[in-house]
């Protein structure tokens, strides 16, 4: 699943970048999207373009096109 299939309120986890996109994946790492890492979806614009996630304790905008470039595993909800 890619960040941008993602709905608000959502949770998921970090698993990798997709191929290709090399200098974007650095700045992507650089904002802390390490593999492994938790975030939240907290927004989406009325377009759907950009995606507000909560990651690390701030808040970070990505366009879809970024936001699809993330390979992400959903979070179940606890129930």
């Amino acid at each position: 699943m890619n960040l941008d299939q993602m709905k608000v309120g959502q949770r998921g986890r970090v698993l990798g970048f997709a191929p290709g996109g090399r200098a974007y994946r650095q700045r992507l790492l650089a904002m802390g999207l390490t593999p492994g890492t938790l975030f939240s979806v907290t927004r989406l614009a009325p377009l759907g373009d950009p995606v507000e996630i909560n990651v690390r304790g701030f808040a970070l905008s990505l366009r879809r096109a970024e936001a699809a470039s993330l390979n992400i595993d959903l979070e179940e909800a606890a129930a």
